[in-house]
């Protein structure tokens, strides 16, 4: 896996990954940016979320359960220090789907968080403090 992190100007930077797609990476006014971009560290809180949440839906879908939505709300602490950390993250998932069982998305994020998702069990394996929960909803 590869990526280039290019500088633009100030603290903007454009990220782009292996396979080819960018995002625009910039800072607040107040620290030389221009906020035309996400922070590095929401991009973290991004990657725990979408690493998640892919493997939440992916597990459902295998079990053959009608998943409509998925909504991974993340929340990140982080300590009051220099390297200012994440010490907590919280993913909150909102399920929506057909006669979803309790049980089966319960399932998913318990082996998303213990078995699959790279991205938060390497942020756990640091020390980083991670917590899911859940709700579903029937459509």
């Amino acid at each position: 896996m590869q990526a280039t992190v290019k500088w633009v100007d100030g603290v903007m930077f454009v990220g782009e990954s292996g396979s080819g797609h960018a995002i625009v990476i910039d800072g607040p006014p107040d620290h030389g940016g221009r906020n035309m971009g996400m922070r590095p560290m929401e991009l973290i809180l991004l990657g725990v979320g979408s690493c998640s949440s892919f493997d939440v839906v992916d597990i459902l879908k295998k079990g053959r359960h009608q998943v409509t939505s998925c909504v991974a709300q993340v929340s990140g602490e982080r300590v009051d220090a220099i390297p200012s950390v994440f010490n907590k993250i919280h993913l909150h998932f909102i399920i929506s789907g057909k006669e979803l069982k309790t049980s089966a998305v319960e399932r998913a994020v318990k082996l998303s968080a213990e078995k699959y998702c790279s991205a938060s069990i390497m942020l756990g394996n640091a020390g980083v403090e991670i917590t899911h929960d859940f709700e579903v909803i029937e459509v």
